[in-house]
């Protein structure tokens, strides 16, 4: 399959796109442009195709249109391949996989329904992969994002055997005793595809080294496909130029009103993602209300809560169970001038970039985690930089801050509120010192850094 005229020389795959489009009343269709760190970090990059899928009716709308933005192709799959594809597979099953989440004794159950969806999967690679292939001038680089995508090297090195292609998984990668629970030849595919790569980035050494023992089990070994470690890291000059800006004020002036004078403050901000462990943290946050009475009244966690998929029933129940919880805490504790526990449940990044700097101590402690950004963003935004971090030994962080930080059991609610209790009760100078370094170890390697350095390697002779 050959390449169109004016194809492009380095290309980007994900399901989410650079940007979405809204419908308006009178039938107008506006963009919205989106942040994170592969926006940033293409900035950089001239002459770049972006290919990514139509989301929701507002894109599907303007792809119909011809509406388009320079750079991205938005591929408009249709709506039951898409939600077959994305919700069926990619966060039902290898989400659930890679991250260990499944109840065993009960799930998972690879019937003729995962067949279905599987084959929706398939299709939904398929049509990323000869997206790519039209795009893609001669010998072109194109760098595949995520799990969503796992088939697409694959397909698409039988297409282009001329290009250079990488994918970086942004999850953690499942010990390979866990990823054999998907179906022989599911699993199979899923190695090979990935395997059609010249180059598979993961965030973390155990990551990587997870995927290479999947593959020597069930596949004979990574052959001549190249597997890389990048830890993305924090923008911390955008943060904290955007930290102080005046909708990040008002929002921290109203946050302080809501904590109250001389209190200290337990900051978490996630979303209702069922890895994330937020209901163990607010337990263990009550744990320590309960074993050390004398923080009563003089803490609050601050609890950022923002939900996530939910389409998905399991998600809604979980959304549930954390107000549900937080509410409990404060029944149980709350005076007339206190509440332990402020939650709040719509996504707001400003008051996000707020609760940051008011952080005394920040709770990150997930059942798994690929990375966690939330735990190198707090220690570089938070004020006086005198933030203490907890963090799972489960979150891929934990590889580059471990040291400086209060590692946790995530299931060990006991460990994590005598954590929470030394966070709080840390001397100012050994505070402000591990927060420096913790700074500086979490910005070592900001997103555009991280995605041209992936570009380097992919080139390297």
């Amino acid at each position: 399959m050959a390449s169109t005229p004016g194809a492009a020389e380095v290309l980007v795959a994900s399901n989410r796109g650079p940007v979405s489009y809204a419908v308006g009343d009178d039938g107008t269709v506006t963009a919205k442009r989106g942040g994170g760190g592969l926006v940033s970090a293409l900035s950089s990059v001239d002459d770049k195709l972006w290919v990514c899928a139509a989301l929701g009716d507002g894109d599907r709308e303007a792809v119909r249109r011809g509406i388009t933005e320079p750079g991205v192709r938005m591929l408009d799959i249709d709506p039951e391949v898409h939600a077959s594809a994305y919700n069926g597979i990619a966060n039902s099953v290898l989400w659930f996989v890679h991250h260990m989440l499944y109840q065993t004794p009960l799930e998972p159950s690879f019937g003729p329904e995962f067949r279905r969806q599987w084959a929706a999967y398939e299709e939904y690679n398929r049509a990323f992969a000869r997206a790519l292939a039209d795009g893609a001038a001669e010998g072109a680089t194109v760098v595949v994002q995520d799990y969503h995508l796992a088939l697409v090297p694959g397909m698409l090195r039988a297409l282009r055997p001329d290009l250079r292609i990488g994918h970086f998984s942004h999850t953690p990668w499942a010990p390979v005793d866990y990823f054999r629970m998907l179906p022989d030849d599911i699993a199979e595919q899923l190695l090979r595809g990935m395997l059609g790569a010249d180059r598979l980035g993961f965030l973390t050494r155990r990551w990587a080294d997870a995927f290479t023992e999947c593959c020597a089990r069930i596949v004979g070994g990574p052959g001549g496909t190249e597997i890389g470690v990048h830890g993305l890291g924090a923008d911390a000059e955008f943060l904290r130029e955007r930290a102080h800006r005046e909708d990040v004020e008002e929002r921290l002036a109203a946050l302080r009103e809501q904590v109250g004078a001389g209190r200290k403050v337990v900051v978490r901000v996630d979303r209702t993602e069922l890895s994330k462990n937020i209901v163990r943290g607010l337990r263990a946050f009550e744990l320590l209300l309960e074993t050390r009475p004398e923080w009563r009244e003089r803490v609050v966690h601050l609890a950022f809560a923002y939900p996530s998929r939910q389409d998905l029933e399991v998600y809604q129940e979980y959304t549930a169970e954390v107000s549900w919880v937080a509410a409990s805490i404060n029944s149980r504790f709350g005076t007339e001038d206190w509440t332990p526990v402020v939650l709040h449940v719509k996504d707001d990044f400003a008051r996000s970039l707020a609760a940051y700097r008011l952080a005394d101590v920040a709770l990150v402690n997930p059942i798994r985690d690929g990375m966690n950004l939330v735990a190198k963003e707090v220690p570089i935004v938070s004020d006086g930089g005198g933030c203490v971090l907890v963090l799972s030994r489960e979150a891929g962080a934990y590889e580059e801050l471990g040291e400086d930080a209060l590692g946790v059991n995530p299931y060990d609610l006991i460990g994590t509120a005598e954590a929470l209790g030394a966070a709080l009760d840390m001397p100012e100078g050994e505070r402000v010192a591990r927060g420096e370094r913790l700074a500086a170890a979490g910005s070592s390697l900001p997103p555009a850094q991280w995605f041209l350095a992936q570009l380097k390697a992919l080139h390297k002779p």
